[in-house]
């Protein structure tokens, strides 16, 4: 029997908290809000690369900070992300004002969220970029069980 603290590894299952915060320090998104640790598999795609590429060599019982720029985290803004619908397809149960975030239907049956970002005249543009898109963030990760 060894004592040994298992490592996180490509494939590792992973039982963690984490904290993601913008530069200016407040929170986006922790597991200690509601104090439910996240359970993942490492490469299933719940996290970035980058994200995933910081947990790498961790033990169980460690705890970390990382400094994430966009391109590490959620990427830069792409211009294509951005749509413009007209005024028309917005109706009371659903208004135009900048800010909303608006979920669409996709062909899949998917569901899309975007952020009205600007509405001029009879068009509305619709930011379909992650919504930390183009953010440095901190992610703070306390390494509870390596499975």
């Amino acid at each position: 029997m060894t004592n040994e603290k298992k490592v996180i590894a490509a494939d590792s299952e992973v039982l963690m908290h984490f904290s993601i915060k913008l530069s200016d320090g407040s929170a986006v998104d922790s597991t200690k809000v509601d104090n439910k640790p996240a359970k993942f598999v490492m490469g299933d795609g719940s996290l970035t690369e980058g994200f995933e590429a910081c947990l790498l060599g961790l033990t169980e019982g460690s705890s970390e900070s990382f400094t994430l720029e966009p391109e590490s985290a959620f990427g830069l803004p792409n211009p294509d992300n951005f749509h413009y619908i007209e005024l028309s397809k917005f109706s009371a149960d659903v208004p135009a004002e900048i800010g909303t975030i608006i979920s669409f239907t996709q062909p899949d049956g998917t569901e899309l969220p975007g952020i009205i970002r600007e509405i001029v005249a009879d068009s509305v543009t619709v930011d379909f970029n992650h919504p930390l898109a183009g953010q440095t963030v901190t992610f703070d990760v306390d390494v509870l069980e390596v499975l």
